[in-house]
């Protein structure tokens, strides 16, 4: 586990999925925690599990700059200071395609997962620098790199989050402050659900859904949980990724890898798929050959 001893961390989305996952593993491994969500109900259990000594809550609407500065503001006044800012809210966005276009969902979509990244990262900037430098992650996606993963609004926008990380690398390295992404594969969260417009509590059970179902998706053969992406973010957190910065990481369990015939010998490709006959057929067709 990363040690995290000494620091405080700012967690977006922190009061379930990926962000709760991230305030437990932070936690376990010695940072304190500002806690940033709009689910006020869960960060108050949260404030209530773990003790004001390790976990401050606060409502914030990261579309809202002055959420995003005031945040900031609480863990100087919680904590005394800011090491780390993990910038994780977010949701799936709009689902409508280029020829549908829903402008206001594009432009809520654009404010949740971009706009809000450059924000946070902005008001953090003076308090990492009054803490000789410190870490901003960013949650982007696989649907950054690749298609077919999520809507075209979303997948841009985590391609956006993923090169903002890059760049504000390169402007902020003089600070010692280092920034890189992470882009998670299929993690069993609600964000799921939720995208379908479920409300939180047939969202929570969906994910429990994905996690059942969704293992033959990828090589590793299970689904990705939200403690997969937290002990990655821990550790760009810690001192030991200290010469790590500008970076993009999968955490995927090789989804990306290839195609499924690239790792699973069961799943067709494209030579196949050309001459319109499954995997069965074609080992039919090498066993009658043989005989021959």
């Amino acid at each position: 586990m990363a040690d995290l001893s000494g620091k405080v961390a700012i967690i977006t989305g922190a009061a379930s999925g990926i962000g709760l996952a991230g305030v437990e593993t932070f936690i376990a491994a010695g940072a304190q925690v500002v806690a940033g969500d709009i689910q006020d109900d869960k960060g108050a259990a949260l404030e209530g599990r773990f003790g004001a000594g390790k976990l401050v809550y606060q409502n914030c609407d990261v579309t809202d700059a002055d959420a995003l500065k005031a945040l900031m503001q609480r863990a100087e006044d919680a904590f005394g200071g800011l090491d780390i800012l993990w910038n994780n809210a977010g949701h799936g966005g709009t689902p409508s395609t280029v020829e549908e276009l829903d402008i206001a969902g594009y432009d809520a979509t654009m404010d949740l997962l971009i706009r809000s990244i450059f924000i946070a990262t902005h008001h953090a900037i003076p308090h990492l620098q009054k803490r000789g430098g410190g870490s901003v992650i960013n949650t982007s996606s696989i649907s950054a790199v690749c298609a077919g993963y999520a809507p075209i609004t979303y997948s841009v926008a985590k391609n956006a989050a993923a090169y903002f990380s890059k760049l504000a690398a390169a402007e902020l390295a003089k600070y010692q402050i280092r920034v890189n992404a992470i882009l998670p594969g299929f993690i069993a969260t609600s964000i799921f659900g939720a995208s379908l417009g479920l409300p939180r509590e047939q969202a929570d059970q969906m994910a429990e859904m994905v996690a059942q179902n969704g293992g033959s998706m990828q090589p590793i053969g299970r689904v990705g949980k939200a403690a997969d992406i937290a002990e990655m973010a821990a550790f760009l957190a810690s001192d030991a990724a200290g010469f790590i910065t500008g970076g993009e990481f999968l955490v995927d369990g090789g989804m990306t890898v290839g195609p499924p015939h690239s790792w699973d010998e069961a799943a067709a490709g494209p030579l196949l798929d050309a001459l319109g006959i499954t995997p069965e057929q074609a080992e039919q067709m090498a066993a009658a050959m043989k005989a021959q």
